[in-house]
Protein backbone atom coordinates (compact mmCIF):
# COMPACT_ATOMS: atom_id res chain seq x y z
CA UNK A 1 0.00 0.00 0.00
CA UNK A 2 1.35 3.56 -0.78
CA UNK A 3 -0.43 6.69 0.94
CA UNK A 4 -1.28 9.19 -1.15
CA UNK A 5 -1.41 12.67 1.06
CA UNK A 6 -3.70 14.72 1.09
CA UNK A 7 -4.66 17.49 -1.12
CA UNK A 8 -3.94 21.09 0.27
CA UNK A 9 -5.90 23.72 -1.38
CA UNK A 10 -6.26 25.32 -4.22
CA UNK A 11 -6.58 21.79 -5.19
CA UNK A 12 -6.18 22.95 -9.17
CA UNK A 13 -5.22 19.56 -10.76
CA UNK A 14 -3.13 17.73 -7.91
CA UNK A 15 -3.80 14.07 -6.69
CA UNK A 16 -6.63 14.33 -4.20
CA UNK A 17 -4.98 12.10 -1.77
CA UNK A 18 -6.18 8.30 -0.31
CA UNK A 19 -4.24 4.83 -0.32
CA UNK A 20 -3.08 3.00 -3.58
CA UNK A 21 -3.02 -0.83 -3.68
CA UNK A 22 -0.38 -1.93 -5.51
CA UNK A 23 -0.54 -5.29 -6.86
CA UNK A 24 0.63 -7.16 -9.90
CA UNK A 25 -2.25 -7.27 -11.89
CA UNK A 26 -5.95 -4.83 -11.74
CA UNK A 27 -7.93 -7.30 -10.49
CA UNK A 28 -5.53 -8.34 -7.39
CA UNK A 29 -5.39 -4.51 -7.00
CA UNK A 30 -9.34 -4.38 -6.84
CA UNK A 31 -9.40 -7.07 -4.49
CA UNK A 32 -6.93 -5.72 -1.81
CA UNK A 33 -8.92 -2.54 -2.10
CA UNK A 34 -11.68 -4.40 -0.74
CA UNK A 35 -10.11 -5.72 2.06
CA UNK A 36 -8.83 -2.26 3.24
CA UNK A 37 -10.72 -1.05 6.63
CA UNK A 38 -10.05 2.68 6.70
CA UNK A 39 -11.53 5.66 8.84
CA UNK A 40 -11.99 8.40 6.33
CA UNK A 41 -12.16 12.24 7.77
CA UNK A 42 -14.47 13.29 6.28
CA UNK A 43 -13.53 17.16 6.47
CA UNK A 44 -14.79 20.38 6.07
CA UNK A 45 -17.36 18.92 4.04
CA UNK A 46 -19.10 16.45 5.90
CA UNK A 47 -22.52 18.29 6.21
CA UNK A 48 -22.43 18.83 2.43
CA UNK A 49 -26.10 17.76 1.06
CA UNK A 50 -27.89 18.72 -2.24
CA UNK A 51 -31.18 19.59 -1.03
CA UNK A 52 -30.30 22.18 1.31
CA UNK A 53 -27.33 23.51 -0.68
CA UNK A 54 -29.94 23.94 -3.67
CA UNK A 55 -32.07 26.18 -1.06
CA UNK A 56 -29.21 28.12 -0.30
CA UNK A 57 -28.34 29.16 -4.04
CA UNK A 58 -31.72 29.64 -4.68
CA UNK A 59 -32.37 31.66 -1.70
CA UNK A 60 -28.84 33.70 -3.16
CA UNK A 61 -30.27 34.70 -6.05
CA UNK A 62 -33.14 35.76 -4.43
CA UNK A 63 -30.50 38.59 -3.13
CA UNK A 64 -28.59 41.29 -5.03
CA UNK A 65 -25.61 40.36 -6.32
CA UNK A 66 -22.13 41.67 -8.34
CA UNK A 67 -23.16 43.49 -11.29
CA UNK A 68 -21.38 42.20 -14.62
CA UNK A 69 -23.33 44.04 -17.30
CA UNK A 70 -25.68 47.14 -16.83
CA UNK A 71 -27.82 49.47 -19.99
CA UNK A 72 -30.09 51.76 -19.52
CA UNK A 73 -32.63 52.29 -16.23
CA UNK A 74 -33.71 48.83 -14.99
CA UNK A 75 -35.29 50.28 -12.15
CA UNK A 76 -37.39 52.44 -14.00
CA UNK A 77 -38.16 49.84 -16.52
CA UNK A 78 -39.84 47.83 -13.62
CA UNK A 79 -41.48 50.21 -12.20
CA UNK A 80 -43.02 51.36 -15.63
CA UNK A 81 -44.01 47.63 -16.73
CA UNK A 82 -47.48 47.02 -17.52
CA UNK A 83 -46.51 42.95 -16.33
CA UNK A 84 -43.83 42.09 -14.87
CA UNK A 85 -42.98 37.90 -15.28
CA UNK A 86 -40.83 36.30 -13.11
CA UNK A 87 -38.88 33.05 -13.53
CA UNK A 88 -36.39 30.57 -11.47
CA UNK A 89 -34.35 27.70 -12.98
CA UNK A 90 -32.50 24.96 -11.66
CA UNK A 91 -29.52 22.55 -12.99
CA UNK A 92 -27.62 19.97 -11.22
CA UNK A 93 -24.34 19.37 -10.67
CA UNK A 94 -23.11 17.16 -13.64
CA UNK A 95 -19.89 14.59 -14.07
CA UNK A 96 -18.15 13.89 -16.99
CA UNK A 97 -18.68 10.12 -17.22
CA UNK A 98 -16.55 9.13 -20.43
CA UNK A 99 -16.92 5.61 -21.45
CA UNK A 100 -12.92 5.61 -20.77
CA UNK A 101 -12.16 6.39 -17.56
CA UNK A 102 -8.83 7.93 -16.32
CA UNK A 103 -5.63 6.05 -16.93
CA UNK A 104 -2.28 6.48 -16.80
CA UNK A 105 1.44 4.97 -16.57
CA UNK A 106 4.34 6.77 -14.42
CA UNK A 107 7.97 5.44 -14.47
CA UNK A 108 10.48 7.65 -11.83
CA UNK A 109 13.75 6.42 -11.81
CA UNK A 110 17.27 7.64 -12.19
CA UNK A 111 16.14 11.58 -11.16
CA UNK A 112 13.77 11.42 -14.00
CA UNK A 113 10.32 10.44 -14.76
CA UNK A 114 7.99 9.48 -17.75
CA UNK A 115 4.09 9.38 -17.84
CA UNK A 116 1.71 8.46 -20.23
CA UNK A 117 -1.62 9.39 -19.49
CA UNK A 118 -4.91 10.09 -21.69
CA UNK A 119 -4.61 13.67 -20.98
CA UNK A 120 -6.13 16.39 -23.08
CA UNK A 121 -3.02 18.54 -22.17
CA UNK A 122 0.81 17.43 -22.21
CA UNK A 123 2.22 20.28 -20.21
CA UNK A 124 -0.58 19.96 -17.47
CA UNK A 125 0.33 16.52 -17.56
CA UNK A 126 3.85 17.19 -16.89
CA UNK A 127 3.86 20.23 -14.57
CA UNK A 128 1.45 18.62 -12.19
CA UNK A 129 3.09 15.24 -12.48
CA UNK A 130 6.59 16.97 -11.08
CA UNK A 131 5.08 19.22 -8.89
CA UNK A 132 3.96 15.80 -7.02
CA UNK A 133 7.03 14.30 -6.78
CA UNK A 134 9.42 16.96 -6.29
CA UNK A 135 10.72 17.10 -9.58
CA UNK A 136 11.95 19.56 -12.00
CA UNK A 137 9.55 20.07 -14.94
CA UNK A 138 12.50 19.71 -17.42
CA UNK A 139 12.91 16.14 -15.76
CA UNK A 140 9.71 15.18 -16.46
CA UNK A 141 8.77 13.74 -20.18
CA UNK A 142 4.63 13.46 -20.84
CA UNK A 143 3.43 11.14 -23.17
CA UNK A 144 -0.15 12.03 -24.35
CA UNK A 145 -2.42 8.41 -25.39
CA UNK A 146 -5.52 8.37 -27.59
CA UNK A 147 -8.41 10.58 -25.26
CA UNK A 148 -11.09 8.05 -25.54
CA UNK A 149 -14.28 10.25 -24.18
CA UNK A 150 -13.37 13.26 -22.04
CA UNK A 151 -15.40 16.20 -22.46
CA UNK A 152 -13.02 18.51 -20.15
CA UNK A 153 -12.11 15.57 -17.45
CA UNK A 154 -9.24 14.59 -18.91
CA UNK A 155 -7.71 17.97 -18.66
CA UNK A 156 -7.20 17.34 -15.49
CA UNK A 157 -4.29 15.14 -14.88
CA UNK A 158 -4.97 14.24 -11.14
CA UNK A 159 -4.69 10.36 -12.71
CA UNK A 160 -0.63 10.83 -13.98
CA UNK A 161 0.11 12.52 -10.49
CA UNK A 162 -1.23 9.40 -8.96
CA UNK A 163 0.50 7.26 -10.83
CA UNK A 164 4.23 9.51 -10.44
CA UNK A 165 3.49 9.54 -6.64
CA UNK A 166 2.88 5.28 -6.07
CA UNK A 167 6.10 5.04 -8.63
CA UNK A 168 8.60 7.03 -6.96
CA UNK A 169 7.41 5.39 -3.95
CA UNK A 170 7.78 1.60 -5.01
CA UNK A 171 11.01 2.49 -6.88
CA UNK A 172 9.02 0.75 -10.23
CA UNK A 173 6.68 1.67 -13.12
CA UNK A 174 2.89 1.87 -12.10
CA UNK A 175 -0.33 1.91 -13.95
CA UNK A 176 -3.68 3.66 -12.50
CA UNK A 177 -7.05 3.02 -13.68
CA UNK A 178 -9.70 4.55 -12.05
CA UNK A 179 -12.90 2.13 -11.67
CA UNK A 180 -16.27 3.90 -12.75
CA UNK A 181 -17.03 4.82 -9.51
CA UNK A 182 -13.71 6.21 -8.49
CA UNK A 183 -14.33 8.75 -11.66
CA UNK A 184 -17.79 9.43 -10.67
CA UNK A 185 -17.00 10.06 -6.94
CA UNK A 186 -13.69 11.60 -7.34
CA UNK A 187 -13.95 13.61 -10.32
CA UNK A 188 -14.35 17.21 -11.13
CA UNK A 189 -18.33 18.28 -11.59
CA UNK A 190 -19.88 20.52 -13.47
CA UNK A 191 -21.01 23.47 -11.31
CA UNK A 192 -24.54 23.41 -10.46
CA UNK A 193 -26.47 26.61 -10.74
CA UNK A 194 -29.96 28.57 -9.87
CA UNK A 195 -30.52 31.26 -12.13
CA UNK A 196 -33.58 34.09 -11.18
CA UNK A 197 -34.72 36.21 -14.11
CA UNK A 198 -37.54 39.07 -13.75
CA UNK A 199 -38.49 40.29 -17.25
CA UNK A 200 -40.28 43.80 -17.47
CA UNK A 201 -43.31 43.87 -20.11
CA UNK A 202 -44.80 46.85 -21.69
CA UNK A 203 -48.48 47.23 -22.77
CA UNK A 204 -47.70 45.67 -26.44
CA UNK A 205 -45.99 42.48 -24.25
CA UNK A 206 -42.39 43.65 -25.88
CA UNK A 207 -39.40 43.08 -23.70
CA UNK A 208 -38.09 46.36 -22.07
CA UNK A 209 -36.03 45.22 -18.91
CA UNK A 210 -34.58 41.80 -18.07
CA UNK A 211 -33.19 41.36 -15.09
CA UNK A 212 -30.73 38.01 -14.12
CA UNK A 213 -28.95 36.54 -11.72
CA UNK A 214 -26.90 33.38 -11.98
CA UNK A 215 -26.04 31.80 -9.02
CA UNK A 216 -23.34 28.19 -8.90
CA UNK A 217 -19.92 27.23 -7.71
CA UNK A 218 -16.96 28.96 -9.32
CA UNK A 219 -14.49 27.17 -11.46
CA UNK A 220 -12.05 29.42 -9.67
CA UNK A 221 -12.60 27.81 -6.65
CA UNK A 222 -9.84 25.27 -7.35
CA UNK A 223 -7.46 27.95 -8.27
CA UNK A 224 -7.85 30.17 -5.31
CA UNK A 225 -8.91 28.36 -1.62
CA UNK A 226 -11.87 30.37 -0.73
CA UNK A 227 -13.34 31.72 -2.92
CA UNK A 228 -17.02 31.95 -3.82
CA UNK A 229 -16.76 34.46 -6.62
CA UNK A 230 -17.40 33.68 -10.19
CA UNK A 231 -14.69 35.03 -12.61
CA UNK A 232 -16.07 37.45 -15.35
CA UNK A 233 -14.80 34.95 -17.44
CA UNK A 234 -17.14 32.46 -16.35
CA UNK A 235 -20.20 35.00 -16.81
CA UNK A 236 -19.23 35.25 -20.66
CA UNK A 237 -20.11 31.87 -21.05
CA UNK A 238 -23.49 32.85 -22.35
CA UNK A 239 -24.65 35.49 -19.22
CA UNK A 240 -22.78 38.75 -20.06
CA UNK A 241 -23.47 38.19 -24.09
CA UNK A 242 -27.00 37.61 -23.43
CA UNK A 243 -27.88 38.62 -27.23
CA UNK A 244 -31.72 39.89 -26.68
CA UNK A 245 -32.76 43.55 -27.50
CA UNK A 246 -33.44 44.66 -24.37
CA UNK A 247 -33.14 48.13 -23.94
CA UNK A 248 -32.92 48.01 -20.08
CA UNK A 249 -30.47 45.05 -18.76
CA UNK A 250 -28.83 43.79 -15.35
CA UNK A 251 -26.70 40.99 -14.96
CA UNK A 252 -25.47 39.78 -11.53
CA UNK A 253 -24.04 36.86 -9.62
CA UNK A 254 -24.17 35.49 -6.80
CA UNK A 255 -21.71 34.10 -4.31
CA UNK A 256 -21.62 30.35 -3.99
CA UNK A 257 -19.43 28.04 -1.59
CA UNK A 258 -18.22 25.35 -3.42
CA UNK A 259 -17.93 21.48 -1.94
CA UNK A 260 -16.53 19.75 -4.73
CA UNK A 261 -13.62 19.97 -6.90
CA UNK A 262 -15.37 22.79 -9.75
CA UNK A 263 -14.57 21.70 -13.79
CA UNK A 264 -15.07 22.46 -17.05
CA UNK A 265 -17.33 20.31 -19.17
CA UNK A 266 -18.18 20.51 -22.55
CA UNK A 267 -19.76 23.97 -23.16
CA UNK A 268 -18.75 24.85 -19.83
CA UNK A 269 -21.47 27.66 -17.83
CA UNK A 270 -23.05 27.83 -21.64
CA UNK A 271 -25.23 24.77 -20.51
CA UNK A 272 -27.12 26.67 -17.72
CA UNK A 273 -27.20 29.71 -18.96
CA UNK A 274 -28.40 28.72 -22.81
CA UNK A 275 -30.97 26.82 -20.26
CA UNK A 276 -32.23 29.72 -18.12
CA UNK A 277 -32.47 32.04 -20.89
CA UNK A 278 -33.67 30.39 -24.25
CA UNK A 279 -36.80 29.17 -21.50
CA UNK A 280 -37.30 32.31 -21.06
CA UNK A 281 -37.84 33.57 -24.34
CA UNK A 282 -40.26 30.74 -24.90
CA UNK A 283 -41.86 31.26 -21.57
CA UNK A 284 -42.59 35.09 -22.52
CA UNK A 285 -44.10 33.87 -26.15
CA UNK A 286 -45.81 31.37 -24.72
CA UNK A 287 -47.20 33.96 -22.38
CA UNK A 288 -48.66 36.11 -24.90
CA UNK A 289 -49.76 33.26 -26.72
CA UNK A 290 -47.39 34.47 -30.18
CA UNK A 291 -45.80 32.01 -32.22
CA UNK A 292 -42.27 30.86 -30.80
CA UNK A 293 -39.99 31.56 -33.77
CA UNK A 294 -41.59 34.82 -34.64
CA UNK A 295 -41.04 36.31 -30.94
CA UNK A 296 -37.78 34.64 -30.49
CA UNK A 297 -36.73 36.70 -33.66
CA UNK A 298 -38.02 40.03 -32.64
CA UNK A 299 -36.56 39.59 -29.01
CA UNK A 300 -33.36 39.58 -30.89
CA UNK A 301 -33.93 42.24 -32.48
CA UNK A 302 -32.43 43.75 -35.52
CA UNK A 303 -28.84 42.50 -37.16
CA UNK A 304 -26.17 44.44 -35.16
CA UNK A 305 -22.60 43.80 -33.46
CA UNK A 306 -23.82 43.93 -29.77
CA UNK A 307 -21.14 46.51 -28.30
CA UNK A 308 -20.91 45.16 -24.04
CA UNK A 309 -18.66 47.81 -23.04
CA UNK A 310 -21.84 49.86 -22.66
CA UNK A 311 -23.13 47.38 -20.78
CA UNK A 312 -19.76 48.04 -18.29
CA UNK A 313 -18.39 44.56 -19.67
CA UNK A 314 -14.34 44.78 -19.61
CA UNK A 315 -12.18 42.62 -20.71
CA UNK A 316 -14.50 40.24 -22.28
CA UNK A 317 -13.43 36.86 -22.59
CA UNK A 318 -14.64 36.09 -26.14
CA UNK A 319 -13.04 32.53 -25.74
CA UNK A 320 -10.02 34.23 -26.42
CA UNK A 321 -10.24 35.77 -29.02
CA UNK A 322 -10.62 39.60 -30.30
CA UNK A 323 -14.19 41.28 -30.49
CA UNK A 324 -13.36 42.91 -33.87
CA UNK A 325 -12.73 39.63 -35.52
CA UNK A 326 -15.54 38.02 -33.43
CA UNK A 327 -17.92 40.20 -32.88
CA UNK A 328 -21.39 39.03 -30.92
CA UNK A 329 -23.48 39.28 -33.98
CA UNK A 330 -26.98 39.13 -33.66
CA UNK A 331 -27.80 39.17 -37.94
CA UNK A 332 -25.79 35.48 -37.05
CA UNK A 333 -27.91 34.56 -34.46
CA UNK A 334 -31.44 35.19 -36.10
CA UNK A 335 -30.07 33.55 -39.42
CA UNK A 336 -29.73 30.13 -37.90
CA UNK A 337 -33.54 30.33 -36.17
CA UNK A 338 -34.84 31.12 -39.45
CA UNK A 339 -32.57 27.96 -41.29
CA UNK A 340 -33.40 25.86 -38.37
CA UNK A 341 -37.11 26.26 -38.86
CA UNK A 342 -37.60 26.20 -41.98
CA UNK A 343 -35.12 22.87 -42.33
CA UNK A 344 -37.82 21.80 -39.39
CA UNK A 345 -41.28 22.62 -41.56
CA UNK A 346 -42.04 24.94 -38.40
CA UNK A 347 -45.87 25.24 -38.12
CA UNK A 348 -46.66 22.12 -39.45
CA UNK A 349 -49.33 19.99 -37.75
CA UNK A 350 -48.36 17.72 -35.33
CA UNK A 351 -49.98 14.99 -33.53
CA UNK A 352 -52.02 14.62 -29.87
CA UNK A 353 -48.90 15.21 -27.46
CA UNK A 354 -46.67 15.93 -29.95
CA UNK A 355 -44.76 19.32 -30.01
CA UNK A 356 -41.54 21.27 -31.60
CA UNK A 357 -39.10 23.66 -29.22
CA UNK A 358 -36.42 26.15 -30.52
CA UNK A 359 -34.10 27.61 -29.30
CA UNK A 360 -30.60 28.81 -30.09
CA UNK A 361 -27.63 30.50 -28.70
CA UNK A 362 -24.31 31.67 -29.45
CA UNK A 363 -20.59 30.16 -27.72
CA UNK A 364 -17.58 29.48 -29.16
CA UNK A 365 -17.67 31.76 -31.51
CA UNK A 366 -20.44 29.57 -33.28
CA UNK A 367 -24.35 30.21 -33.49
CA UNK A 368 -26.03 27.59 -33.28
CA UNK A 369 -30.21 27.16 -33.44
CA UNK A 370 -31.99 23.57 -32.74
CA UNK A 371 -35.32 22.52 -33.26
CA UNK A 372 -36.47 19.33 -31.81
CA UNK A 373 -39.83 17.72 -32.21
CA UNK A 374 -40.50 15.34 -29.09
CA UNK A 375 -43.33 13.02 -28.52
CA UNK A 376 -44.75 12.60 -25.00
CA UNK A 377 -46.50 9.25 -24.43
CA UNK A 378 -49.64 9.04 -22.30
CA UNK A 379 -47.94 6.72 -19.87
CA UNK A 380 -44.66 10.20 -19.82
CA UNK A 381 -42.04 8.27 -22.14
CA UNK A 382 -40.26 11.05 -23.89
CA UNK A 383 -39.64 10.37 -27.60
CA UNK A 384 -37.28 12.25 -29.87
CA UNK A 385 -38.17 11.89 -33.39
CA UNK A 386 -36.12 14.46 -34.98
CA UNK A 387 -33.45 16.56 -34.49
CA UNK A 388 -32.58 19.50 -37.11
CA UNK A 389 -29.49 22.17 -35.99
CA UNK A 390 -28.19 24.87 -37.40
CA UNK A 391 -24.38 26.07 -37.38
CA UNK A 392 -22.59 28.92 -38.44
CA UNK A 393 -19.32 28.15 -37.97
CA UNK A 394 -17.56 30.41 -40.09
CA UNK A 395 -15.51 29.22 -42.63
CA UNK A 396 -15.98 25.23 -42.88
CA UNK A 397 -12.98 23.48 -43.72
CA UNK A 398 -14.40 19.79 -42.72
CA UNK A 399 -18.27 19.92 -43.42
CA UNK A 400 -18.30 16.39 -41.70
CA UNK A 401 -16.43 16.59 -39.07
CA UNK A 402 -18.65 19.50 -37.95
CA UNK A 403 -22.07 17.24 -38.24
CA UNK A 404 -19.90 14.74 -36.42
CA UNK A 405 -19.51 17.14 -33.62
CA UNK A 406 -23.43 18.35 -33.52
CA UNK A 407 -24.47 14.98 -33.57
CA UNK A 408 -22.48 13.50 -30.87
CA UNK A 409 -23.33 16.89 -28.75
CA UNK A 410 -27.13 16.48 -28.73
CA UNK A 411 -26.49 12.66 -27.38
CA UNK A 412 -23.73 14.08 -24.88
CA UNK A 413 -26.32 16.83 -23.85
CA UNK A 414 -29.40 14.18 -24.03
CA UNK A 415 -27.51 12.15 -21.59
CA UNK A 416 -26.87 15.04 -19.05
CA UNK A 417 -29.85 17.12 -18.43
CA UNK A 418 -32.37 14.38 -19.30
CA UNK A 419 -30.76 11.69 -16.99
CA UNK A 420 -28.06 13.24 -15.54
CA UNK A 421 -27.72 14.53 -11.44
CA UNK A 422 -25.13 14.44 -8.90
CA UNK A 423 -25.71 14.63 -5.63
CA UNK A 424 -24.82 14.59 -2.68
CA UNK A 425 -25.24 13.09 0.62
CA UNK A 426 -23.43 13.91 4.11
CA UNK A 427 -20.46 15.05 2.38
CA UNK A 428 -20.39 12.23 -0.49
CA UNK A 429 -21.47 11.83 -3.98
CA UNK A 430 -24.45 9.31 -3.98
CA UNK A 431 -23.70 7.92 -7.66
CA UNK A 432 -21.35 5.70 -8.91
CA UNK A 433 -22.09 4.16 -12.07
CA UNK A 434 -24.73 4.33 -14.75
CA UNK A 435 -26.99 2.69 -13.33
CA UNK A 436 -27.42 5.33 -11.05
CA UNK A 437 -26.22 7.79 -13.50
CA UNK A 438 -27.48 6.93 -16.57
CA UNK A 439 -26.35 8.02 -20.03
CA UNK A 440 -28.47 7.91 -23.29
CA UNK A 441 -28.89 4.48 -25.00
CA UNK A 442 -30.19 3.76 -28.46
CA UNK A 443 -33.56 3.56 -27.19
CA UNK A 444 -33.67 7.05 -25.85
CA UNK A 445 -31.61 8.92 -28.30
CA UNK A 446 -33.06 10.82 -31.54
CA UNK A 447 -34.31 8.75 -33.94
CA UNK A 448 -33.00 11.38 -36.43
CA UNK A 449 -30.25 14.47 -36.34
CA UNK A 450 -30.00 16.67 -39.48
CA UNK A 451 -27.07 19.08 -39.56
CA UNK A 452 -27.26 22.41 -41.62
CA UNK A 453 -24.62 24.17 -42.14
CA UNK A 454 -24.22 28.05 -43.27
CA UNK A 455 -21.76 29.02 -46.08
CA UNK A 456 -20.07 31.69 -44.35
CA UNK A 457 -16.51 33.72 -45.21
CA UNK A 458 -16.36 34.68 -41.27
CA UNK A 459 -13.00 33.20 -39.52
CA UNK A 460 -13.88 29.81 -37.90
CA UNK A 461 -15.44 29.34 -34.85
CA UNK A 462 -15.27 26.36 -32.83
CA UNK A 463 -17.76 22.91 -33.33
CA UNK A 464 -16.91 20.66 -30.77
CA UNK A 465 -18.86 22.07 -28.16
CA UNK A 466 -21.49 24.39 -29.37
CA UNK A 467 -23.95 21.95 -30.15
CA UNK A 468 -24.42 20.92 -26.38
CA UNK A 469 -26.33 24.51 -24.90
CA UNK A 470 -29.48 24.83 -27.29
CA UNK A 471 -30.46 21.29 -26.84
CA UNK A 472 -31.89 21.23 -23.09
CA UNK A 473 -34.22 24.56 -23.34
CA UNK A 474 -35.09 23.18 -27.36
CA UNK A 475 -36.34 19.92 -25.86
CA UNK A 476 -37.77 21.54 -22.72
CA UNK A 477 -39.79 23.86 -24.72
CA UNK A 478 -40.72 20.76 -27.37
CA UNK A 479 -42.19 19.12 -23.96
CA UNK A 480 -44.21 22.01 -22.52
CA UNK A 481 -46.04 22.22 -26.67
CA UNK A 482 -46.50 18.98 -26.04
CA UNK A 483 -48.14 18.82 -22.97
CA UNK A 484 -48.49 22.09 -21.15
CA UNK A 485 -46.01 20.90 -18.61
CA UNK A 486 -43.02 23.73 -17.94
CA UNK A 487 -39.72 22.60 -16.99
CA UNK A 488 -37.38 24.77 -15.30
CA UNK A 489 -35.52 22.26 -13.24
CA UNK A 490 -33.11 19.39 -14.83
CA UNK A 491 -32.91 16.75 -15.25
CA UNK A 492 -35.76 15.67 -16.59
CA UNK A 493 -36.24 12.58 -15.87
CA UNK A 494 -37.32 13.62 -12.48
CA UNK A 495 -40.56 15.45 -13.86
CA UNK A 496 -43.63 13.43 -14.28
CA UNK A 497 -44.91 13.77 -17.97
CA UNK A 498 -47.89 11.66 -17.47
CA UNK A 499 -50.90 12.41 -19.15
CA UNK A 500 -53.47 14.61 -16.34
Amino acid sequence: MVEIPPVEEPVEFKALGGIAVVASNSWAAMEGRKKLKIEWDSGRNATFNSPDYRKTLEATSLKPGDIRRKEGDIDAAFAGAAKVVELAYWSPHFVHAPMEVPAAVANVKDGKCEVWGCSQDAQALRKYTAQAIGMDPANVTSHVTLLGGAFGRKSKPDFGAEAAIISKAIGAPVKVTWTREDDIRNGYYHACAAEHVRVALDANGKAVGWHQRSVFPPIMSIFEAGQKKPGTWELDFGLTDMPYDVANVCLESGDADPHLRIGWKRSVQNIFHAFSICSAADELAAAANRDRVEHLLELIGPARQIDLTKGGVKDYFNYDNSVETYPVDTGRLSSVVKLAAEKAGWGRPLGERHGMGIAAHRSFLTYVATVIETEVSKDGVVTIPRVVMAVDAGTVVNPDRVMAQMESACIYAMSAIFFGEITAKDGAIQQGNFDDYPVARMTSSPRVIEVHLVESTAPPGGVGEPGVPPFAPALCNAIFAATGTRIRSLPISQHDLKAI
